[in-house]
C-alpha cells in the first residue's frame, strides 16, 4: 500500500492545553476548542467540497467523551454544519458493531479527538472499521480523516506512545508503538512547542531515520495530500525533522539512559501556508512555489486495490 498514492486527505492538529484528559480533578479546567477560532475546523469542512458534510467525531481516545462530543457538535454548528455524529466507541467490541461501520461508510469526515493515542490502536487495530477507513482514504479524493493531539499522533505507522521530556535525548526517553498506519512516511508529535517535545521527536527520527518527523505546535495543523504534501494551517508553527542524511547515530546501540549522539539531522520550521514535500524532502514557501500543483490529479485507485 505504501507505493500507492492516497487520494484522500489527512488533517492533523497539534491540540491545545486541554485535549480530552485531565491529570486529576483538582487541575480540571474548561475544555475548549481554541483551534476552531483559527479556522482549522472550517478548513476540515472546506476540504470535503460540501457545505454541510456528514462528520463523525470519534471520542475513543478521550477519558471524558461525554464532554468532548458536545463541544465538537457545538463548534461545527457555528460553521452551520449540523450533520455531526459522535462515535462513543469504548471497547474493541464497540468498534466491530455494524452500526459504526455503516456510519463510517456514509461519512465525509472522520475526526479523532484527543486523549490517549494508544487507545485508538487498541480499539481499532485489526478491525473492519480501520480497513474500510483506509480503503476510503486511498480511493476517495474528498474523504477527510482528521485528528487532534492523540488523534493526530495515531495517524503514524510508527507512533509515539509517550516519553519523558526531562529525559529528552537520553536513550529510551521516547516510547514507541504501532499506530493506525494512515501515514507510513512520518512520525507525528503534538503539543510540540509548549510541552518541549523536540527531544523525543529527535530520538524517534534517529530510531527511524527514513521517516519524516512532524512536530505540531498548539493551534496549528497540517493538511496532508497525496500522502506527501504537508501544508501548515493555523496560527502557530510546525517543525519538520529529516533524518535521511544522518551519519553518526548511536540511537539503536546506546544503552538506556545514556546520551544520544546524532550527526546531521535537518530541521525546517513551517509557518502558515508553507509546504513540505516528504518524498523529495524539500521546503516550499507556498503552494504556488511547488514545481507541480499539490492538487495534481493522480490515477484513481479502487477500494479493493487499496485494501
Amino acid at each position: 500500500m505504501k507505493s500507492i498514492i492516497p487520494l484522500g486527505k489527512l488533517i492533523a492538529v497539534g491540540g491545545n492545553e486541554d485535549k480530552g484528559t485531565y491529570p486529576n480533578p483538582r487541575t480540571r479546567r474548561k475544555y475548549y476548542l481554541n483551534f476552531f477560532e483559527l479556522g482549522i475546523l472550517k478548513r476540515i469542512v472546506l476540504e470535503t467540497g460540501k457545505t454541510d458534510p456528514r462528520i463523525e467525531v470519534v471520542t475513543t481516545a478521550s477519558m471524558i467523551p461525554e464532554e468532548v462530543g458536545p463541544i465538537y457538535t457545538g463548534s461545527f454548528a457555528m460553521l452551520n454544519c449540523l450533520n455531526v455524529g459522535i462515535m462513543d466507541i469504548r471497547t474493541p467490541e464497540d468498534a466491530r458493531q455494524p452500526e459504526y461501520l455503516e456510519r463510517l461508510l456514509a461519512a465525509d469526515v472522520i475526526m479523532f479527538s484527543g486523549g490517549n493515542q494508544s487507545r485508538l490502536r487498541e480499539m481499532f487495530g485489526e478491525t473492519d472499521f480501520l480497513d474500510r477507513m483506509m480503503q476510503r482514504y486511498y480511493a476517495e479524493p474528498h474523504f477527510v480523516i482528521a485528528g487532534t493531539s492523540a488523534g493526530a499522533m495515531a495517524m503514524s505507522q510508527h507512533m509515539i506512545r509517550g516519553g519523558s521530556v526531562p529525559d529528552a535525548l537520553l536513550k529510551g526517553a521516547v516510547k514507541m508503538g504501532t499506530g493506525l498506519g494512515l501515514l507510513p512516511a512520518a512520525i507525528v508529535d503534538s503539543h510540540f512547542v509548549k510541552r518541549g517535545r523536540f527531544g523525543r521527536l529527535i530520538e524517534s527520527v534517529a530510531l527511524h531515520p527514513k521517516l519524516i518527523g512532524i512536530g505540531l505546535g498548539e493551534d496549528t495543523g497540517v493538511l496532508i495530500t497525496q500522502g506527501n504534501w504537508v501544508e501548515t494551517i493555523g496560527s502557530n508553527l510546525v517543525i519538520i525533522l529529516d533524518g535521511h542524511e544522518i551519519q553518526h547515530n548511536n540511537a539503536a546501540a546506546a544503552k538506556k539512559g545514556t546520551v544520544l549522539s546524532i550527526e546531521n539531522v535537518t530541521m525546517h520550521v513551517l509557518a502558515k501556508g508553507n509546504v513540505y514535500d516528504m518524498r523529495e524532502r524539500k521546503f516550499y514557501v507556498s503552494k504556488d512555489a511547488l514545481p507541480i500543483p499539490a492538487t495534481t490529479a493522480v490515477k484513481s485507485v479502487s477500494a479493493t486495490t487499496a485494501g
